[in-house]
């Protein structure tokens, strides 16, 4: 049976009976006695011992650790795309932007610009000759640096002869710090799988080191002597379901390059293909409009489980989904056959949830 730390009560109990049997005619259970008082007191100590040694236990393992012991288990484990160990920190954003003003102005290095949320310094020192791009970084770590083509940045630094605003051609590669579940996720792959020089896992764990890369799988999907890497980017790309840009394909594929076998006939990085399901529910009690965006979100969180690159999505996991959704009663599903991927490389994404 597994461990149940004793209650402050039972440890008191037992201080009291072990005192009781080791002194004879002692007897600490009466009350505001000396033997009572010493015996309490006993027993309170040994109480936080044993939830001393209880919470212990749990930062012994990576799959129940706490945030610091998780990070020591990822030290321990994990080397990263950038050659670092553990947690994947966050990463600053970077890119171009367009300046204007005064053909043979410059715009120094260090220059300052700024969004309503970050501030970024340019990289290298830049001549004006018409629209002229140039080079910047963001100040603060993480996704919230990205910013859109088109974007526009207010030149904090007053340069002579260039204008006070410039227009983001491309600033991204923010991403966040790594997350426990994440992390405890690839220190746990790599106990599971341990490197073999070239497996399907150890493709999977090379993309995970990857800044921003949350889940990646492999497969020969080409034939033998092949490996295809498929990946997502669940917090850095959320607005597309997680889907990675091309740059990103990039950026992991490079990396896989640096550590992948060299006798590996094709290595092809990509990109998951959305396969959209669609899904109609009928006499869904309660019928309200919080209780819809419920069940649309559980439904996306079992995807985030259990869809893969190739997996059909049986249909039972969409009304196990629905039926666990806090406030569903009842409902009734309109479909009735399992969702096939076409293809090895087509993934689930949920479409349209419609209610009649």
């Amino acid at each position: 049976m597994p461990w149940a730390t004793p209650t402050l009560r039972e440890v008191r109990s037992i201080v009291r009976d072990h005192i009781r049997g080791s002194l004879p005619g002692a007897d600490a259970s009466v009350p505001n006695s000396v033997l009572r008082v010493v015996s309490d007191t006993q027993g309170a100590l040994c109480h936080l011992t044993l939830l001393y040694i209880d919470w212990l236990s749990l930062q012994l393992l990576p799959d129940t650790a706490e945030t610091e012991w998780l990070d020591r288990h990822g030290q321990i484990w994990l080397v990263n795309a950038d050659g670092s160990i553990g947690r994947k920190q966050a990463t600053y954003a970077s890119g171009t932007v367009t300046f204007t003003g005064v053909t043979g102005s410059v715009v120094p290095f260090g220059t300052r610009l700024s969004t309503a949320n970050v501030e970024y310094e340019t990289t290298d020192p830049i001549t004006i000759d018409g629209p002229t791009d140039g080079p910047v970084r963001a100040l603060d770590s993480g996704t919230i640096g990205n910013l859109d083509p088109g974007a526009a940045m207010d030149i904090i630094t007053t340069v002579d002869g260039v204008d006070g605003t410039a227009v983001v051609v491309n600033v991204s590669n923010g991403f966040d710090t790594e997350n426990d579940e994440d992390l405890r996720t690839r220190v746990l792959l790599r106990i599971q799988n341990p490197p073999m020089g070239g497996s399907q896992a150890d493709y999977v764990r090379w993309a995970l080191a990857v800044p921003g890369v949350t889940r990646a799988w492999a497969a020969p999907e080409q034939g033998p002597g092949t490996i295809t890497v498929r990946f997502l980017m669940d917090e850095a790309r959320a607005e597309d379901d997680g889907w990675p840009t091309p740059a990103d394909i990039q950026m992991v594929h490079d990396y896989i390059d640096t550590v992948r076998p060299v006798t590996v006939m094709g290595t092809y990085v990509v990109a998951p293909i959305k396969e959209f399901i669609d899904v109609t529910i009928t006499d869904l009690v309660p019928n309200s409009g919080s209780v819809q965006a419920a069940v649309v979100e559980s439904i996306k969180d079992m995807l985030f489980e259990r869809a893969a690159p190739g997996v059909t999505i049986h249909i039972e996991w969409i009304s196990q989904a629905i039926i666990e959704t806090v406030g569903v009663v009842s409902f009734n599903l309109m479909n009735h056959d399992d969702f096939v991927m076409p293809s090895l490389g087509h993934m689930a994404v949920l479409g349209t949830v419609l209610y009649d």
